[in-house]
């Protein structure tokens, strides 16, 4: 007998993302199990249930895919731990106390947390990580460089923010301890190892990050472009699929491309 299609459900359905992803989800066999949207309304366009809460959508699904703000990452930790559903977690901007809510949430459930869910920016990351491991920071600036449209409000954006953790892992530091970001004014000569940030906000770019290493004698970039969020969707629900059959834990999208773990 053939498995029951995997039941997934959208947090912030009505958002950009979220209505690409009610796009993308029933590719693959998937069905779309109902979402939540900020007034509790339903979404022109898209026919599914529309649970008031979160709680009532994971009652209803296997795997709650979860782009919606930080503040409700705490109340989202708890439901669906509770609930025993699996959980694709591409909201950014956390602080300690909220991460803390995820990585209890991961203890008994299953969670892939990104801030990215492109496999172009994901193998980037990486390739930043693996170079800083052996480009040291006494020799080559680090800088990261994004663009994003107009009306993102965050800066530096999670993935720029997750490159610089990359490089900074590859060089044995933590990035908080290093980052220089908003330069402005007489800031004095670019401190020694530190890793650089600069944003760029304009029009509708869906999203550039760029990460640079540069010496004395040479400059090495790594570079990535979206040119539709629809990228991010299709990541999000392959992360679904992914997680089906996984054990509780923390997990990342180098996981779900099958990449090895860095010693």
């Amino acid at each position: 007998m053939d498995a029951q299609p995997l039941r997934i459900g959208i947090a912030g359905l009505n958002g950009r993302v979220g209505r690409l992803l009610a796009e993308e989800v029933p590719s693959g066999g998937a069905v779309l199990a109902g979402g939540t949207t900020r007034n509790g309304q339903t979404v022109v366009g898209i026919d599914c249930p529309v649970y008031a809460d979160i709680a009532g959508l994971a009652r209803h699904c296997d795997v709650v895919i979860d782009f919606t703000h930080a503040d409700t990452v705490i109340p989202h930790a708890t439901a669906l731990a509770e609930s025993g559903t699996a959980w694709v977690l591409g909201t950014t901007g956390l602080s300690p106390v909220q991460q803390q809510a995820v990585d209890a949430a991961a203890k008994r459930i299953a969670v892939v947390q990104a801030a990215n869910f492109s496999p172009g920016v994901t193998l980037v990351t990486r390739l930043a990580r693996q170079m800083a491991a052996v480009l040291p920071g006494s020799e080559y600036d680090a800088e990261i460089l994004e663009m994003h449209h107009r009306q993102k409000v965050d800066a530096p954006s999670g993935t720029a923010l997750a490159m610089g953790r990359a490089v900074a892992e590859g060089r044995g530091i933590r990035l908080e301890d290093h980052i220089e970001s908003g330069r402005d004014g007489h800031t004095g000569p670019r401190a020694d190892g530190a890793i650089g940030f600069a944003a760029l906000r304009g029009g509708q770019i869906v999203g550039e990050h760029s990460v640079i290493f540069t010496s004395g004698h040479e400059q090495i970039s790594l570079t990535h472009r979206s040119f539709d969020r629809r990228v991010y969707a299709t990541g999000a629900v392959r992360a679904a699929r992914w997680l089906r059959a996984r054990v509780a834990g923390l997990y990342n999208m180098e996981d779900v491309l099958g990449l090895e773990r860095p010693a």
